[in-house]
């Protein structure tokens, strides 16, 4: 026989009563607290700010650093006060001449009537003019190195194989010697010129020195009998150039 009076099940619980509502408990998220967003927003806008400033501030250095630079290269920009050339434009200013000898085509009449040496035209030159295919003329003022080869293939028999420089203010100017050289043929004699030891029919007279000229100024090499110079390309040459 079962007793229903002692039992350890417990009893179903009782069924909710209708038209009564239950509580539904569901767990709310909690949102960050507001002022936790503040230091970001504000670092995120001075990033924007200083970036913005930067650019307008390069876009003004620019724009100002390309006008300086289209004065400084303008042809008046020499004329400012206290302006100081670039070593480019230094360069690019410098006088300088390498003349070399015109080939023999002189009559007897001309050989005679002057002594001066004629140079070819197409000759290198540089901030200097050619006068007469004979005379050089300085356009830039300043010292110059001045050089001179002439090399004598045969002697003569009363003059000496000399070869000068000659300089003249201006085109009417009065001629003057500023530079002069010697040579000898004679094979019995001492010479430091290798050209002189391996042939004695042959002598160079070579000489340099360092000119004050001024504008206008012109340079040529005369010698005593044309006849007797060695017309080759590489044997007599003329040239100087600006310090």
């Amino acid at each position: 026989m079962i007793r229903t009076d002692q039992t350890s099940l417990a009893p179903p619980p009782l069924p909710p009563r209708l038209g009564r509502s239950q509580p539904i408990l569901i767990p709310a998220q909690l949102s960050p607290p507001a002022h936790n967003n503040k230091p970001l927003i504000q670092f995120l806008a001075g990033v924007v700010m200083l970036h913005f400033f930067l650019s307008i501030g390069g876009f003004f250095y620019l724009f100002y650093k390309d006008k300086t630079v289209l004065l400084d290269n303008s042809p008046s920009a020499d004329k400012r006060v206290g302006y100081l050339p670039t070593t480019q434009q230094e360069a690019s200013s410098l006088a300088l001449a390498r003349m070399v000898i015109e080939p023999r085509s002189h009559t007897e009449k001309e050989e005679k009537s002057s002594g001066l040496l004629k140079w070819e035209k197409n000759s290198f030159r540089k901030n200097i003019n050619s006068y007469k295919n004979s005379w050089l003329t300085i356009l830039e003022p300043g010292n110059y190195y001045v050089y001179s080869r002439v090399t004598f293939s045969k002697g003569h028999p009363k003059l000496p194989l000399a070869s000068r420089v000659m300089l003249r203010e201006s085109e009417t100017g009065e001629e003057k010697i500023v530079m002069k050289a010697y040579c000898s043929l004679n094979s019995n004699s001492i010479s430091s010129s290798s050209e002189s030891l391996l042939d004695p029919h042959m002598c160079t007279a070579t000489q340099m020195e360092l000119l004050t000229l001024k504008k206008g100024n012109q340079l040529s090499v005369w010698v005593q009998d044309l006849s007797v110079v060695d017309y080759e390309e590489e044997a007599t040459t003329f040239g100087m150039y600006k310090l």
